[in-house]
């Protein structure tokens, strides 16, 4: 990224910032204003999230907001109630609360005199989620959002659950939430109320991970922030975001389809990132991007982004296998339209063992069956890659030995496709409950396999999510099993490769027994959507990455970042380890000292479905001075056939002496999951 700090209005910077929201409750924000605006009022930008504006986001808080601040806006951060040095408590992700203090933070925007009364919304994340949500709320005072790696979709297409199968990510993720909700405020920012209002967050934000467990199925939790509920709420102009790495590529597509408003879709190479700081790259000029939407929907000022195809992707190149990518090679394609007129559904008829590219079927009918070691899934990755580490997909032919794989001859020419492949299957199982784990690989002719796209389904939720019904034992079953959207090139003589597996861990948590599934060929079908090569496509370029300069730090100890599998052969006890270690940091302009370190273990023994076990835990520090708070946080969770059992500790330490202590134990139904 290209740092620059000679813009056009000088800014200055209004820190702390006191929002009071409707119940007394002050949330805190960070202001990036140009010197002109108190005579000249600008649109705002806001970015509300609640990951730390002193120390958790600040060096990425400084990168934008004062990039969008320096071209004319009033850039705004604010910390989530119980957040950071924000009042009151979090208790969870996306609680009618938070949205109703977003809906008072866009009034008090509107109303300083600084702002010409519009204000847009940018997030990526959690913050890409609440500003598609609060432009459901249709607040006035919101003109226009960019969502990035965000969903419309909180059960069907988040962290916790993908095709009605419980993702691994979703003890991971509220690991991460449980140790950010266990840091108190600054004490430079809130005086002598730090102790009180941080002993308040330590009793009262709780177990956010029994919550998402006691909710297996798409219920009013789950309604409740999903505007795929009702699209046609959304009726401001949004610019929606994602990387093929990331776990929320679906919802530009979803997006792009659905939303009435003016609606533009990006989709790069990225992992969880911001596309100017996007990993694998390339990065690209997203911040101008972002101004071009801004200044067309907050300001009035034609700036051509309706001219923009209605997707703009990033076609990948056929690369081989490898967790951890520095650059995708590839090229940009767009679509004027989407769904694109031009993208054909090619059907690829499963035959014993391959994938037939003729679209003709064998006259006899057959039927394979497939029972996937516990292991298979040890090498899948994340469901969503952050790029901190290697946690991308290894070569798949770890994987393909437990699986029941169709190979495609090899390809007469180069296939290109962009979307949803999409497996239609006649299926069978032993078990009332089973799921189905289905991966599409590039197998280059050295046979190293690159996984492309995957997907889930509970076969429970064969006919919703709302209501799922057990198997019954046997019975033929017609199933559709949509994998992620992708943009991939299939290269002359490479093949395709299907392979379709009864386990995923811990990418997904097994079912509560092995399962043999029978997959019948008569009835099963890969659908691949095929995309011609587009002349325009080559006319489309994006200006290389800038922001503003971050804040300066100082590296005290070393960052640690690994993946490790390790196999017991003599217990026959398989673990993946996952080392996230972020070393030390001062940051200077705040003098914070800052420790992070979390590691998570996924066990599992042989074929016992009861030795699964999940356990993550972290460690975080804060120092100045003579000043030090640390808190370590631990879960653990494990299963039965009948039941997940949760158990969790808190510790948190002043000074080195222990202030408080909390445990938890749970039993929660596991409902066909």
């Amino acid at each position: 990224m290209r740092e620059v700090s000679d813009f056009t209005h000088a800014v200055e910077c209004l820190d702390p910032v006191w929002i009071p929201m409707e119940d007394g409750v002050r949330l805190n924000a960070r202001i990036w204003l140009p010197e002109s605006a108190h005579q000249r009022p600008v649109p705002a930008i806001l970015e509300y999230i609640p990951y730390r504006l002193r120390d958790g986001s600040a060096r990425r808080d400084a990168i934008h907001h004062r990039y969008f601040a320096g071209h004319g806006y009033a850039a705004v951060r604010v910390d989530l109630r119980g957040s950071g040095d924000s009042e009151g408590v979090l208790e969870d992700e996306y609680l009618e609360q938070e949205l109703i203090d977003g809906e008072d933070i866009l009034r008090w925007l509107a109303a300083q005199p600084w702002c010409d009364g519009g204000v847009g919304m940018i997030g990526i994340s959690w913050g890409g989620f609440n500003g598609l949500q609060l432009a459901a709320r249709q607040p006035p005072e919101l003109k226009a959002v960019v969502s990035v790696c965000s969903s419309d979709d909180r059960y069907a297409d988040d962290v916790h659950y993908m095709g009605g199968c419980l993702l691994g990510d979703n003890l991971s993720w509220a690991s991460t939430m449980f140790a950010y909700n266990s840091l108190p405020p600054d004490p430079s920012v809130v005086g002598e109320r730090w102790r009180e209002m941080w002993h308040q967050r330590l009793e009262g934000s709780g177990l956010w991970l029994a919550t998402w467990l006691e909710h297996p199925q798409r219920d009013a939790y789950w309604r409740h922030g999903s505007i795929c509920e009702d699209f046609s709420k959304v009726r401001i102009p949004v610019l929606a975001a994602s990387g093929w790495a990331d776990g929320y590529s679906n919802a530009v597509m979803r997006l792009l389809e659905h939303l009435p408003g003016p609606t533009r879709g990006l989709v790069g190479p990225w992992s969880h990132k911001y596309p100017h700081l996007g990993e694998p790259g390339p990065a690209i000029g997203f911040l101008q991007e972002c101004l071009r939407w801004w200044d067309q929907w907050l300001k009035g000022e034609e700036r051509g982004v309706l001219e923009d195809p209605a997707l703009r992707a990033w076609m990948q190149d056929s690369m081989p296998p490898t967790t951890r990518y520095g650059h995708r090679h590839g090229r940009w394609v767009g679509e004027p339209d989407w769904p694109s007129p031009r993208i054909e559904a090619w059907r690829l008829p499963l035959a014993p063992r391959r994938l037939s590219l003729d679209g003709k079927r064998r006259r006899e009918s057959s039927s394979l069956t497939v029972q996937s070691p516990l292991t298979c899934g040890l090498f899948a990755g994340k469901w969503c890659s952050y790029a901190a580490g290697p946690d991308l997909a290894h070569d798949q032919r770890e994987e393909d030995g437990g699986a029941l794989v169709f190979d495609s001859p090899p390809l007469a020419e180069t296939l290109e496709i962009l979307g949803a492949p999409v497996l239609e299957l006649e299926v069978a199982a032993d078990r009332p409950v089973a799921m189905v784990a289905v991966r599409l690989s590039d197998v280059a002719p050295d046979d190293k396999a690159t996984r492309v796209t995957y997907g889930l389904l509970n076969l429970t939720h064969r006919d919703g999510h709302a209501t799922p019904r057990p198997l019954t034992p046997g019975q033929r079953y017609k199933v559709r099993v949509q994998l992620n959207d992708i943009a991939q090139v299939f290269p002359e003589g490479h093949r395709l490769r299907l392979a379709i597996s009864t386990s995923y861990w811990p990418l997904a948590w097994p079912p509560p027994q092995h399962v043999r599934l029978t997959i019948h060929d008569e009835g099963s079908a890969l659908v691949l959507p095929r995309r011609p090569p587009r002349a325009e496509d080559a006319a489309i370029a994006f200006e290389a990455s800038e922001g503003a300069p971050t804040i300066p730090m100082t590296p005290m100890e070393p960052e640690h970042h690994n993946w490790y599998v390790h196999r017991d052969l003599a217990e026959d006890l398989s673990t993946l380890e996952v080392i996230n270690d972020r070393g030390r940091v001062r940051l200077e302009d705040s003098g914070l000292e800052v420790q992070i370190r979390s590691v998570e273990t996924y066990r599992s023994r042989d074929d016992d479905f009861g030795s699964l076990e999940g356990t993550t835990l972290w460690e975080r520090s804060l120092k100045r001075d003579d000043w030090e708070v640390t808190t370590v946080t631990r879960t653990v969770l494990t299963s039965d056939p009948a039941y997940f059992y949760l158990h969790a500790t808190l510790d948190a330490y002043e000074d080195s002496r222990r202030v408080h202590c909390q445990s938890w134990d749970r039993r929660i139904p596991r409902r066909l999951v």
